[in-house]
């Protein structure tokens, strides 16, 4: 085999390989809620409500795993915290599949009006925070806290400068 013949090869095989790196496998879902990745199963073939094809569905059980949310009678419920379901969208909401109720995440997102975000390659879907607990800090006109390395690598937090003026510059290449 000549040369470029040998390098076309490893080329296309390189290709290929990245390809099935890259893509989730079938049925394999991920969901990222409070930043915690969470595998949930995926519906079956038949599956088919009348909602956005890039919507979430999950199981009640998969809804309490990955969100710590419940379906209780008053509405989507955690802790202290509870959303009615809206009457006249529940069909939005809640499929029934034979013996499983499947829950559309993405709707109860869009309800909380919470951000998602969606990668069909590899089958994530990911729930940022509710506006009101990314709002939180306006409130105390404190930034929120992060930590960051110098040039040297050593590790600075934000709280050890609280009381103190600080300019943060921020480069990104796109």
């Amino acid at each position: 085999m000549s040369k470029i013949g040998y390098l076309l090869a490893l080329a296309l095989f390189c290709v290929l390989a990245i390809q099935r790196v890259g893509a989730a496998p079938p049925g394999k879902r991920v969901v990222v809620y409070d930043n915690v990745a969470t595998e949930v199963a995926a519906p079956p073939a038949a599956f088919a409500p009348t909602t956005n094809a890039q919507d979430l569905w999950v199981t009640l059980k998969d809804l309490t795993r990955a969100t710590k949310f419940t379906l209780k009678p008053q509405g989507v419920c955690r802790d202290q915290l509870c959303f009615p379901i809206p009457k006249g969208r529940k069909a939005a909401f809640l499929h029934k599949q034979g013996t499983v109720t499947w829950f559309n995440l993405s709707e109860f997102a869009r309800l909380a009006r919470q951000p998602e975000a969606f990668d069909a390659t590899l089958a994530i879907w990911y729930f940022g925070p509710r506006s009101e607990e990314q709002n939180s800090f306006v409130s105390s006109l404190q930034a929120p806290d992060f930590t960051l390395p110098d040039a040297n690598g050593k590790l600075h937090s934000l709280r050890e400068f609280r009381g103190k003026k600080v300019l943060l510059l921020t480069w990104a290449s796109w």
